[in-house]
């Protein structure tokens, strides 16, 4: 409730005999949707940070303030050297106006999804808006600062009234705190008298109330949910300056444990994915007739088999059944046999790349599953704590690469590191030329046409050979050897490509490489 009107109503008189004296010495902001006001009465300072984003605004008043040396704008400068009068919420609204000598007022408009700033330097001045987009805030008048509140119309208390909408700035919080008093099974008069009751505890609070509700931190008039403390009544600025520390550092650790989480769930998701992916292709490479029995039965039946013949039928010595074997009418049987042997001795580096593969990708996801269950055992809303063991598990923000999804290429993330695919011909010049650093690592499919693959360099992070070799997976499997069973991939520093002058588009020439041999696949497709 810390932007509630009944709040508000508590602050304002509070602000009043505050600032009395007071004249702004500085407006400006250095962060999006922020806006900071410092005051000063000669000897001493005051300030307030306004967050006035449509996520939810934030009303803040910092005993101390540092502005930064960069990335920071004035803003209405006709707010500077202006003494503050008085200041008043506006009768149940969401409102707070600041009133100065001379006639300018500053407007704080908390709406929820459309908070905002309104700045007129006399009563009928033009409208400075904070946020621009805004556009019909300028129609937003000032109140006179003497004008008196106006008292709230209870509809009648016929039988389809509803109580609770009798009052339309009580929020969500008394409604809670009705319930929890058997609001909902008491008859209609009832439920208007427990109303009724609460609208003079709003107004004037025993005490404001840091709760601990649905999950989340609040600053309440009432007495409802978890209390976690109890600050008096007659100091609003006091109360506003402990809560918005304690739910500012709340919502930094919520949004850092979602984020490492999210990772860790990611990690174990695509690890075992993979893991699924090589064990299946290794069951099916188990169960096959594999390349060097089938080139043995050629070898076997040669006599059988007339030249140019489409097909051979010979019995399998192994099962006893009789097989079908497709032969190419544009080659020899000896030669067919041959290119078998070749891929049967493939097949064997691919069966150990595999098992390599799946054993790797299972030892990662379950080193992520013990991170989660460790995450899970960290001491609650200890921001510091969930820093340190983030970052001694490699998990802190600098480590976690960015998400680049607005890039015009495929992207792929492996254990921090960004990988870009190019689309097209065009698009790999784009992604070689001119998104790739000198220090990126570099990968082509070798000697047939494919996508370019870039890994982009972390400073003082070398790129792990698991993750080479899954970027030289995508490199296999966005090219035309995406069916073989093994393809040779080109990887170098990208300093070390270059386009020749007047090459067709995607063309480049390699002055130094080292090759890796890969099973073509997307190793991070997903079922």
């Amino acid at each position: 409730m810390h932007i509630n009107y009944y709040f508000l109503r508590q602050l304002a008189p509070a602000l009043t005999r505050q600032l009395a004296g007071y004249t702004v010495a500085t407006c400006f902001s250095q962060e999006k949707d922020e806006l900071v006001i410092g005051l000063t009465n000669g000897t001493q300072e005051f300030w307030l940070k306004a967050h006035l984003a449509a996520a939810g605004p934030l009303l803040a008043l910092p005993e101390t303030f540092h502005r930064a040396r960069q990335n920071s704008v004035d803003l209405l400068l006709g707010l500077l050297g202006l003494a503050v009068e008085s200041v008043q919420a506006w009768p149940q609204d969401r409102v707070l106006q600041f009133n100065f000598r001379g006639g300018a007022t500053l407007l704080f408009k908390l709406y929820s999804t459309r908070p905002n700033a309104v700045f007129r330097p006399a009563p009928d001045a033009p409208a400075e808006l904070f946020h621009q987009r805004y556009s019909p805030d300028a129609e937003l008048h000032p109140l006179a600062a003497t004008s008196a509140e106006t008292p709230v119309t209870v509809p009648s208390q016929g039988p389809e009234a509803n109580p609770l909408k009798a009052y339309p700035s009580l929020g969500d919080l008394p409604p809670v705190y009705l319930r929890a008093q058997g609001y909902n099974e008491a008859p209609l008069a009832e439920k208007w008298a427990m109303v009724q009751s609460v609208v003079p505890e709003l107004e004037q609070p025993a005490a404001f109330y840091l709760i601990r509700l649905a999950g989340r931190t609040r600053l309440s008039l009432l007495p409802v949910g978890e209390v976690e403390a109890t600050l008096p009544a007659d100091n609003p600025i006091a109360a506003l300056r402990r809560f918005v520390p304690l739910l500012q550092g709340r919502r930094a650790y919520e949004t850092e444990l979602r984020q490492v989480r999210q990772l860790l769930e990611k990690r174990a998701d695509e690890a075992s994915t993979s893991a699924a992916h090589a064990r299946r292709r290794l069951h099916a490479l188990e169960h096959e007739a594999g390349y060097r029995h089938t080139a043995d039965l050629i070898m076997a039946h040669l006599h059988h088999i007339q030249p140019g013949a489409p097909q051979v039928a010979v019995e399998d010595y192994l099962t006893g059944e009789t097989r079908i074997i497709k032969l190419k009418t544009t080659e020899t049987p000896q030669r067919t046999a041959q290119n078998l042997y070749r891929k049967a001795k493939n097949q064997q580096l691919e069966t150990r790349q595999l098992q390599e593969r799946a054993d790797r990708r299972e030892t990662e996801a379950l080193e992520a599953l013990e991170r989660l269950e460790e995450l899970a055992a960290l001491p609650p809303d200890e921001l510091r704590t969930l820093r340190t063991w983030r970052k001694q598990h490699g998990l802190d923000a600098a480590t976690v690469a960015k998400p680049a999804q607005e890039l015009p290429f495929k992207v792929f993330e492996d254990s921090g590191f960004t990988i870009l695919v190019g689309r097209n011909a065009q698009n790999n010049d784009l992604l070689t030329q001119r998104y790739a650093h000198k220090d990126d690592l570099w990968l082509h499919a070798k000697d047939v046409t494919g996508s370019h693959v870039v890994i982009r360099q972390r400073p003082g992070h070398p790129v792990p050979e698991p993750v080479q070799e899954r970027a030289a997976q995508l490199a296999a499997w966005y090219s035309r050897r995406k069916n073989d069973s093994l393809c040779p991939v080109t990887i170098t520093p990208k300093k070390f490509v270059r386009k020749p002058k007047g090459a067709v588009a995607g063309s480049v020439a390699v002055e130094r490489e080292k090759v890796l041999l890969v099973v073509p696949a997307n190793p991070f497709e997903r079922e």
